[in-house]
Order: C-alpha cells, then structure tokens, then sequence
C-alpha cells in the first residue's frame, strides 16, 4: 500500500523534548522493546539504585543532574511511565537517608528560611524523620 510508505515521512513534532534527551528516550525503549524492566519497589529499599534495577538501567540513569530532569520531563511529556518510575527512582535515590542540609548541597537549593521558620517546619514534620 502506498501509504504504509508514506508514513515514514511523517514528523511527529516535540517541541518539549531536546534532541539530545530524545536520544536517550530512545535508546531506553530500543533496550527494553523486548525486555521490560521490572518494577521498581517503592518506597526504595536501598539509596543504591542498582540493588533495585538493572545495572543496564541504574547505568542508565547516571547522568547529569540537568539531563536527569530533562529525561523526567520527557518521559512524563511522552507518558513513558517506565521511564518515568526510573529516572524519579534515580532522585530519590539521591535524596533516601540524606539530611535537608545534604539535600540543599545536591540540588543546589537556597535554604530561605530563617532559623524560627526552619525550627517550625522541623517541628511540624518530625514525623518524618522518625521513619
């Protein structure tokens, strides 16, 4: 049929996803076409992701902070939900077991509260640092 051929020809324009990051989308589904990941246990039972997913996937994942968010931004763009469970498994990952001191350095996040608002906000939440 002459249209089957035609549809090679047609662009599918995402204007949201950077060339770069859609080479790497790209490749993660030409790995997983025929081997599905597993899914990831949640919350994480270790800050070391490739304990929980394949070395190819934790290899993956191990990339720039910018091109990590770029990669989280596309896959939830392109609704590629196993994508997206990885790459947000990769942040938390970076954030499991870490203090807010810690987590500020990672990311590079101003602290703008002032030590009566960061008390508060500790005493509010003290329920989740004791989990």
């Amino acid at each position: 049929d002459e249209d089957d051929d035609d549809q090679d020809d047609h662009e599918v324009p995402l204007v949201n996803v950077k060339r770069h990051v859609l080479s790497k989308v790209i490749e993660y589904c030409k790995h997983h076409v025929d081997s599905p990941p597993k899914e990831i246990t949640k919350p994480l039972t270790s800050a070391d992701l490739s304990k929980l997913v394949s070395d190819w996937d934790a290899k993956f994942v191990n990339v720039e902070q910018e091109l990590l968010f770029e990669l989280i931004l596309a896959a939830n763009y392109m609704d590629i939900k196993p994508l997206l469970d990885l790459t947000c498994a990769k942040v938390a990952s970076m954030i499991k077991g870490k203090s807010p001191e810690d987590i500020r350095r990672t990311f590079n996040i101003e602290n703008d509260f002032t030590p009566d608002e960061e008390s508060q906000v500790r005493d509010e939440n003290k329920w989740c640092e004791d989990s």
